[in-house]
């Protein structure tokens, strides 16, 4: 419930993680959509120098409890509370078939969106979302958030400079045990509740983000450790535009460490791991994540010749709040989105031509 959880007091811009001007006042949010991660919203929105909780709009009874503990206005209709609260942006965590109209709604008032993926339940809404943000000239981001972590930033970087050469491959492995009682919500053992669309997602644009658009899917899916309407492992294939190679295997009924979620340590409630989850080879070096190893030649190359394994160290960051920063550079004009509703839209393509390939047990393409 939410009034039984414990939410930090708002705190001065010295203490805050991020700053982007110390002496400017913090830009008014509103967030819509008061749970799980609405709520994981909430929570940095409250220890951000440069954002904070303007209100909030949930028609719930624990969401006007939460509002009223933080000192906060609630709204059960959203479009009610777009039209009275002052607002420099909205984060939108509603479920996902709501999405396309929110965002719209929103927008249509020049609000600046911070849309929780996935972007819309469809390609369809998805496009008609981003149609309408570029027609209005109102920023779309997606909270794809894993683009914002200080390690992929870094992997982007050495990848773009050359440090691996021309990329030949990238293997992801998801594989986690998700606890019975996660299973006791009905809509997570029908369709779109299962593990590609809830987590896949998100190493799929981590592939993206790293190695560019993707041009074909190839897939195979199962259901035969549960047995729901829902898949619990999937393996996948995919081919770059560049001509990489991908494959993932995300399962959520295996007893594993390998996935980002317990690698990266992005979120207190997973017990971190020291393991790696996503493995990058090139024609000059390779590359493991989160933990940055780089593997290559210092002397001779070929499969005869000793390796060297290098780390290439960064801060640690809450991706979170360096998402909220960047969400109010670019309702300021002032950054590009890092995930625009574009970057939404082809992740969700991809993600979604998953199970069309799975379902056609053929290759999918996405560059037609």
């Amino acid at each position: 419930m939410f009034h039984q959880m414990a939410f930090p007091t708002p705190v001065s811009v010295h203490e805050s993680e991020s700053s982007v001007n110390p002496l400017s006042p913090k830009m008014p949010v509103a967030v819509i959509g008061a749970g799980a991660i609405g709520r994981m919203h909430i929570e940095r929105l409250l220890r951000h120098a440069d954002v904070s909780l303007a209100a909030v709009a949930d028609p719930t009874d624990a969401a006007r409890a939460l509002a009223a503990e933080l000192g906060v206005p609630c709204f059960a209709d959203p479009r009610e509370m777009l039209d009275q609260v002052r607002l420099g942006g909205v984060i939108v965590a509603t479920p996902n078939s709501t999405h396309a109209d929110i965002g719209i709604a929103c927008i249509e008032r020049g609000l600046p969106v911070l849309m929780e993926k996935p972007v819309a339940d469809t390609v369809a809404d998805a496009q008609r979302l981003c149609d309408r943000a570029a027609a209005a000239g109102v920023p779309l981001m997606v909270g794809h958030q894993r683009r914002h972590n200080p390690i992929l930033r870094r992997a982007r970087a050495l990848i773009a400079d050359g440090l691996l050469g021309r990329p030949v491959s990238a293997n992801v492995m998801a594989t986690w045990l998700k606890p019975d009682s996660y299973y006791q919500l009905a809509w997570r053992r029908q369709a779109g509740g299962g593990p590609v669309l809830i987590n896949l997602i998100h190493d799929i644009d981590v592939l993206r983000f790293l190695l560019g658009e993707i041009e074909s899917v190839q897939a195979v899916t199962s259901n035969a450790v549960r047995g729901f309407e829902v898949e619990d492992s999937a393996a996948v294939l995919l081919r770059f535009a560049s001509g990489a190679l991908g494959t993932l295997v995300v399962s959520d009924a295996a007893v594993a460490p390998w996935n980002w979620d317990l690698a990266a340590g992005e979120a207190a409630h997973y017990v971190q791991q020291a393991v790696d989850s996503h493995f990058i080879a090139g024609t000059e070096a390779s590359l493991t994540l989160p933990r940055l190893n780089v593997w290559r030649y210092r002397g001779a190359r070929g499969w005869h010749e000793p390796l060297t394994q290098e780390r290439s160290a960064v801060h640690a960051g809450d991706p979170y709040i360096e998402q909220l920063r960047h969400f109010r550079a670019v309702a300021e004009g002032r950054e590009t989105p890092l995930c625009s509703g574009l970057d939404g839209l082809r992740t969700l393509q991809a993600t979604l031509a998953v199970h069309e390939a799975a379902r056609s047990q053929r290759p999918v393409n996405l560059a037609a």
